[in-house]
């Protein structure tokens, strides 16, 4: 084991920052957005020091590890952004922009400059009471802030050798600058570069959100679909609501994970979407899967009086915080569901399914799946399957530590690649095997529609209801109640969801 480090004191300036007007603003520690001290501290820290006691190790972030043992905070990171801040800061500009071969010519070399970053990493010092997912700073790990004076203050870091790790979660949580943080390799002789930081000490946080977004985005500075994968919790800033912000992130991660479905090679939607609302074409448009999504994954909430919200845009678990998943996990556990349905319904001898395989023409495709008779290749059904795919995953969050799975690669949603890693990722969580059991209980269903030879009269009418405006209420009750009678968990969770959702009334 290496040298123990010694407790480190930083002497820090305390800043000042409170208006009479600002007394007048809500606080709500039960919406993570309690009062904040009426100050923060500025003073200047080793990159090194400030990413060890933060969770931010660069080189961490392959083969899927989690970056922090903290995941309600920490947030995605954007490897390009984080390497041009890398070459900037040895080289300066232009230089960091040469390419190898314009480096290695001299005319060039009048070119380095100082690669200086003065703007401050803007962070949170944890208090011994702050929880995260139920958890606090084990007391060996608190940073105690010591007052100095009117005007000054210590910074008292806590004791560590050099293989350090909290014994629970990361006494600093950082607001803006973690991909300058992660610009500094392990060992390398800059990670010794100081930088300027402004703290604050026991901020909620929403507050912290409310920060990065108005550092961010209030500027233009990065754009804002983009900052609700950088910080999963705007997707939920109430204050958020009654502007276009969550409307950007839900309308445009829709029309991203319809192409997703549409485009990657392991989705049983590839080239079955009719991506431009062609007329005339037997499939679903682009344009229903996009209401669907929005009505199922990425809405905010149910109702006011109902607990069932969307996974990929909701507070999910008893923390009540949203999941920190990006796109390509986004995506993946969508083509997952429909590729473990797609699964099920052709394992299946059901009365239904063969029916139609009797009936269907023999393509590629299994027709009790993909046929123009059964509702899984219409509008209800892929409504239907997302509602209630939404509703068990939600509600059963917690027992399937949904906030644990971490993120295998970056990238967009359509981005091949990214999704196949995430797809490899999510079959070793414990979720797959949930789906899995939720999709052959769905297998177990009568897709037919209406129109479907060898219906009775009093089948081909209760099909009928499915038309109509009431008609995906009426296919996610009857789905939730196809799958209420399986037992374990997926039954749990679906009776669950049918009592949230007032169907049992």
């Amino acid at each position: 084991m290496g040298r123990s480090v010694a407790s480190q004191r930083i002497s820090a300036l305390k800043v000042h920052q409170w208006l009479r007007e600002w007394d007048a603003v809500i606080f709500n520690p039960t919406e993570h957005r309690r009062k904040p001290e009426p100050f923060f501290y500025t003073f200047g820290l080793s990159a090194s020091t400030l990413r060890s006691l933060s969770g931010i190790y660069r080189r961490t972030t392959a083969g899927g590890q989690l970056r922090s043992q903290d995941l309600g905070i920490q947030r995605a990171h954007e490897k390009g952004r984080s390497d041009e801040i890398h070459e900037f800061v040895r080289y300066g500009y232009p230089w960091s922009n040469l390419s190898p071969t314009q480096r290695r010519d001299p005319r060039y070399n009048d070119l380095r400059k100082p690669g200086w970053l003065p703007t401050a990493i803007v962070i949170n010092v944890l208090t011994p009471t702050d929880e995260r997912r139920g958890r606090r700073v084990d007391p060996t790990d608190i940073i105690h802030i010591d007052e100095d004076g009117e005007g000054a203050a210590n910074i008292v870091l806590p004791r560590r050798d050099p293989s350090w790790q909290p014994k629970s979660i990361f006494p600093i949580e950082v607001i803006d600058g973690q991909h300058r943080l992660w610009a500094f390799d392990e060992g390398d002789d800059a990670a010794e570069f100081e930088l300027p930081v402004i703290a604050f000490h026991g901020l909620d946080i929403s507050w912290q959100a409310y920060l990065f977004w108005t550092i961010n985005i209030k500027p233009k500075r990065i754009n804002a679909s983009l900052a609700y994968d950088l910080y999963p919790l705007l997707r939920t800033e109430d204050w958020l609501e009654r502007f276009e912000g969550p409307y950007i992130y839900r309308e445009t991660r829709a029309q991203e994970l319809t192409e997703a479905l549409w485009s990657h090679p392991e989705s049983p939607w590839q080239g079955r979407i009719n991506m431009l609302g062609e007329a005339g074409t037997k499939q679903v448009s682009q344009a229903a899967w996009v209401r669907s999504l929005l009505a199922t994954y990425i809405k905010a909430w149910e109702g006011r009086r109902v607990s069932v919200g969307g996974l990929f845009g909701a507070p999910v678990g008893s923390d009540h915080q949203v999941l920190p998943w990006n796109r390509p996990q986004q995506a993946a556990f969508l083509i997952l569901v429909w590729r473990e349905l797609e699964r099920a319904v052709g394992a299946s001898n059901a009365k239904w399914a063969t029916a139609l395989r009797s009936a269907g023409d023999h393509d590629e495709r299994d027709p009790a799946f993909a046929g123009q008779n059964t509702f899984l290749n219409t509008d209800p059904g892929v409504r239907g399957v997302l509602y209630v795919t939404n509703d068990c995953a939600y509600i059963q969050a917690d027992d399937l530590k949904l906030e644990e799975w971490p993120s295998p690669a970056e990238g967009e949603a359509t981005d091949a690649q990214a999704v196949s890693e995430g797809l490899r990722s999510l079959q070793k969580h414990p979720v797959a095997r949930f789906i899995r059991e939720l999709c052959e209980r769905l297998a177990a269903y009568d897709w037919r529609t209406s129109s479907a030879e060898g219906l009775s009269e009093a089948e081909r009418l209760a099909k009928m209801a499915i038309r109509g405006s009431g008609g995906y209420r009426e296919m996610r009750r009857q789905l939730l109640y196809q799958l209420s009678s399986s037992t374990g968990d997926v039954g749990r969770a679906a009776t669950d969801a049918i009592k949230a959702l007032g169907y049992d009334t």
